[in-house]
């Protein structure tokens, strides 16, 4: 079951693509954070999801904004795919222990071995303001993403 609006969002530590490590907790009391899960690297609906939040990227990296892409690829492998796809945001690597953030968050899949859709706003706060949560094969709305920062 996925975190539900209202309640403090998992803390976690993962690395990016350039092997930097990323704590959730570094940007409470400074910045919203859109927390994005997704099944994996070089595949087409991810791809295209990830495309069409590089293309309108300034909505969600900003002063009051962090967007940040987990998924359970190796760092190597987001860190060719980044450079690839020219995404310029953190993809963070919940690669090993193998889906520990994505089990957290109530968003793997045991079966299929990766996390499915979720995305999650969390505010300044650390708490979870909205999400959603969709199957392997359906992509999200980043304009839903749009609207719940504006709400907070």
């Amino acid at each position: 079951m996925a975190v539900e609006v209202g309640a403090q969002a998992p803390d976690f530590a993962l690395r990016t693509q350039h092997g930097e490590q990323v704590t959730l907790s570094e940007f409470r009391g400074e910045r919203n954070v859109v927390l994005l899960f997704y099944p994996f690297a070089f595949t087409g609906v991810c791809t295209g999801e990830l495309r069409a939040l590089r293309d309108e990227l300034p909505k969600f990296v900003n002063d009051d904004v962090q967007l940040l892409a987990v998924s359970n690829d190796s760092p190597f492998s987001l860190r060719v795919f980044a450079e690839q796809e020219g995404l310029e945001f953190p993809l963070l690597s919940d690669f090993w222990p193998h889906g520990e953030v994505s089990r957290a968050y109530g968003v793997f899949d045991g079966e299929k071995g990766c996390a499915v859709r979720g995305t999650f706003v969390i505010d300044k706060e650390g708490v979870v303001r909205w999400t959603v949560v969709n199957g392997l094969p359906d992509a999200r709305d980043l304009n839903d993403y749009v609207k719940a920062l504006a709400e907070l």
